[in-house]
């Protein structure tokens, strides 16, 4: 957990479990992992279970976390938490009955708003009607190419108050591209030693679309060898919308 987060679109992050493996081409370099390791190193005790090398690595095993379940009560003031920024909730190994304890969490906390975001698109579907939505809920899916876009659809079938699209790392244009049912986009370049350059034509078509669509859009980050390395404006403009109400 961090009371405060450095990722532009949030305040603070939330680690209820901990752990993933790589499910398509946005996690060949997953910060996530290569932090993980570093912190395995250091002795930090969420992160000292190994996961399978051929998809995961040291200290990222997928791991549940009840201790952390206490944290939001915590919080005085209100807040924006990403939650679970090192592992994905929606695992298949992430028991549902523990999924039901976090959002039973979020629905006991409404003053924090909670992005929640998964690249397990197809069990997120298959269990949201086992699930109690709270308005504080945000949920969000991974969309890196056009690969992914079914996972936009498995989204647009989840009662959530708010959804939405993490374009990021934008590995390739997301050619049909439907925003029916999606209220905000976030988007973004890679960054790291490794990084995948973004073609800005990739991004301007998601800029685009929200623009003419009314749905909120949300620039990251060009990427690069640091986060940072090339800025956030996109054509001269900081694009930072937020979903401005939460729909009924």
């Amino acid at each position: 957990m961090a009371d405060r987060s450095s990722i532009e679109w949030t305040e603070a992050t939330w680690n209820p479990t901990t752990g993933c493996d790589r499910v398509s081409s946005g996690c060949d370099n997953c910060y996530a992992l290569t932090l993980a390791k570093r912190l395995k190193a250091m002795g930090a005790a969420k992160y000292q279970n190994d996961g399978d090398p051929r998809t995961s690595g040291p200290g990222f095993d997928l791991t549940v976390h009840p201790d952390a379940l206490d944290i939001p009560y915590g919080w005085k003031s209100p807040r924006t938490v990403f939650v679970n920024s090192m592992s994905d909730l929606f695992h298949a190994r992430v028991p549902l009955d523990f999924v039901r304890r976090v959002f039973e969490v979020m629905a006991d906390t409404p003053q924090h708003t909670y992005q929640v975001l998964t690249k397990r698109a197809r069990r997120l579907r298959q269990v949201a009607d086992r699930l109690d939505w709270p308005a504080n809920v945000w949920m969000g899916v991974s969309v890196e190419t056009a690969k992914e876009l079914p996972r936009v659809d498995d989204l647009r079938q989840v009662p959530a108050a708010v959804r939405f699209l993490s374009c990021e790392p934008l590995l390739g244009p997301l050619d049909g591209l439907s925003l029916d049912g999606i209220h905000w986009v976030i988007a973004g370049g890679e960054s790291g030693p490794k990084h995948r350059p973004m073609d800005p034509a990739w991004v301007s078509q998601i800029r685009d679309q929200c623009v003419q669509e009314n749905v909120a859009f949300f620039f990251k980050q060009w990427g690069g060898h640091t986060p940072k390395a090339g800025g956030r404006t996109l054509e001269g403009v900081t694009w930072d919308q937020m979903p401005r109400t939460v729909p009924a």
